[in-house]
Formats: structure tokens, sequence, C-alpha cells
């Protein structure tokens, strides 16, 4: 059984990278925990998102 891929929430479609030193994954990633703890960040990422999911059929 394979374990599931952990996404990027930054960086909508893609896989995560562990981009960030020290990160196992989304959920101690300081970068992720920048933009969303930053409101002008977390509004540009939702449009960023929502842009993605338009363009690959996947409307929320």
């Amino acid at each position: 059984m394979t374990r599931p891929e952990a996404r990027c929430p930054v960086r909508p479609g893609d896989a995560c990278t562990l981009c960030h030193p020290g990160a196992t994954g989304p959920q101690d990633c300081a970068l992720v925990w920048l933009v969303r703890s930053d409101p002008e960040l977390s509004a540009q990422l939702a449009e960023i998102t929502a842009e993605h999911r338009r363009s690959t059929g996947r409307v929320a």
C-alpha cells in the first residue's frame, strides 16, 4: 500500500517537495505558516487556488 502524497498548499497542484529545510511536510513548513498567517498573502493564495481549480475543472 502506498502512502498518500502531501500536496503543497502554497503551490496549488504541486506535491510538497520539502523545500523548506527541516520541514517534514506542509504541517510544519515555515512558508505555509507565513502565507496562512498573513492576510494579504492568504487572500492572494485564495485567488491563485480558485484560478487553479477553474483551469483544472475542479470548481468548488
